[in-house]
């Protein structure tokens, strides 16, 4: 069969090569998802101009898909739709279980109504427990960081669990072992993850693994740690979330990342640790409450909600 070969490598550029008789062979490369539906209906109408002209076939191919993934690069840059006219989401989220977040930083989020998500270790929910209860009771979210929270080996301090000793087989188990005391403290099944250190592996050199696909299974989304982007709402991969760091900004810092997110329609996941006017790995409550009187403007267009409560929302969505 005689090929003609037309390679698509955006909306606007085709490339036409050899044609001859009747009969053409097209090969379509293209960069984004949802284009085989254009494809495939355009393809129909060069297979019927192809009974007669393979060249005028092929123009026609061209014009057809120029047509339609204009159309779909308009309806593609559509904003997403947020809850109520909102420009875009953000979530503030808080790792390890630190004493700090239930000891100040759960009461000033609660005196202005706002819900964060809390990734938490096990041992460090025993040492805070009444103050724990209290926030799964404000309704605060509750999200498994591990049991031991691993990382690499070379954090000194984690010498001694660190991922590269690690297997899948024990990071799935040590996975399950936390949500189940996390159940029997807090009666909550965890639903949401945080991968200690933002690190998703497990092994060295040529036995590396992702233990992405086991967490995955285990919980409807995951957050990693010092990213440097909100979320693509219509992209984003729900087992890796990015998490941009908060501890140590002021507001002004933050607000830029909030504006950027809302040219984008995006979803800003905010990390940090400890809860309190300053300090090493501190998210300032004087930046918590600035950002959170500014979001209870309806003129500011954001939404702020728990991570698993915006995951669900893009996933009905999508």
């Amino acid at each position: 069969m005689d090929k003609t070969f037309l390679i698509v490598n955006s909306a606007r550029e085709v490339v036409s090569k050899k044609t001859e008789h009747h009969h053409c062979l097209v090969e379509v490369l293209v960069p984004k998802k949802g284009f085989n539906r254009i494809i495939k209906s355009s393809m129909k109408i060069l297979v019927t101009y192809g009974s007669t002209s393979a060249k005028q076939g092929v123009f026609v191919f061209a014009f057809l898909l120029l047509v339609n993934c204009n159309i779909f690069a308009q309806a593609n840059s559509q904003p997403f739709p947020w809850p109520d006219g909102k420009q875009c989401a953000v979530s503030l989220t808080f790792d390890d279980a630190r004493a700090s977040q239930v000891n100040g930083g759960t009461a000033l989020l609660d005196a202005y109504g706002v819900k964060a998500t809390f990734y938490v270790v096990p041992s460090a929910v025993k040492g805070q427990l009444e103050g724990w209860k209290k926030a799964v009771a404000s309704g605060h979210e509750i999200g498994n960081h591990s049991l031991n929270h691993p990382c690499s080996g070379n954090f000194v301090w984690s010498r001694s669990k660190a991922l590269e000793e690690y297997t899948l087989e024990k990071m799935g188990a040590e996975l399950i072992e936390a949500n189940k005391q996390i159940k029997e403290m807090l009666g909550i099944d965890c639903k949401v993850f945080a991968y200690p250190c933002g690190q998703t592996f497990v092994g060295r050199g040529e036995g590396t693994q992702s233990y992405v696909p086991i967490v995955a299974k285990m919980f409807d989304n995951s957050r990693g740690w010092m990213d440097e982007s909100a979320n693509d709402p219509s992209y984003v991969d729900f087992a890796q979330l990015t998490g941009v760091e908060s501890d140590g900004k002021d507001f002004d810092k933050i607000l830029s990342l909030i504006e950027q997110a809302k040219r984008s329609g995006q979803w800003l996941v905010l990390a940090g640790h400890e809860m309190g006017e300053g300090g090493d790995q501190t998210t300032r409550l004087k930046m918590l409450e600035e950002l959170m009187k500014y979001a209870a403007n309806p003129a500011n267009g954001i939404w702020l909600a728990p991570v698993g409560t915006v995951a669900n929302y893009v996933a009905a969505k999508r």
